[in-house]
C-alpha cells in the first residue's frame, strides 16, 4: 500500500521514424593560408572636439544642477524615512501607555 509504483515507459504511438544512419566523414586538413598583406594606409584623421569657454561653463553648470537635484531627492527620502520612524515610535509609546494604564485600573 505504501510502496511507490514505478511507472512503466509507454510505447510510442503513431508513426515512428527509424533511426537515422550516420556515416563517418573524412577530415581533410588544408595548408594554412597566410592573409594577404594589407597596404598601410594612414589612419583617418578624427575631428578634434574643441570646447569653448561657454560650453565648459554650460557643462559645469549642468553637472552641478544634476548633483544638487539628486542630493535633494536623496536627502528628502532620508528625511521621510526618519519622520516615519519617529512617528511609529511615538505611536508605539502611546499605545503602550494606554495598555499599561488599563491594567492599573
Amino acid at each position: 500500500m505504501f510502496r511507490p509504483k514505478v511507472p512503466t515507459m509507454p510505447q510510442p504511438t503513431g508513426l515512428v521514424a527509424p533511426p537515422a544512419v550516420v556515416e563517418p566523414t573524412a577530415v581533410i586538413q588544408h595548408a594554412p593560408v597566410s592573409p594577404a598583406p594589407v597596404a598601410s594606409a594612414p589612419a583617418p584623421a578624427r575631428p578634434t572636439m574643441q570646447l569653448t569657454p561657454g560650453a565648459v561653463v554650460a557643462l559645469v553648470g549642468g553637472g552641478t544642477a544634476v548633483v544638487l537635484v539628486v542630493g535633494a531627492v536623496l536627502v528628502s527620502m532620508l528625511l521621510a524615512v526618519a519622520i516615519t520612524g519617529a512617528s511609529v515610535a511615538i505611536c508605539a509609546l502611546v499605545i503602550r501607555s494606554l495598555i499599561a494604564s488599563e491594567h492599573r485600573r
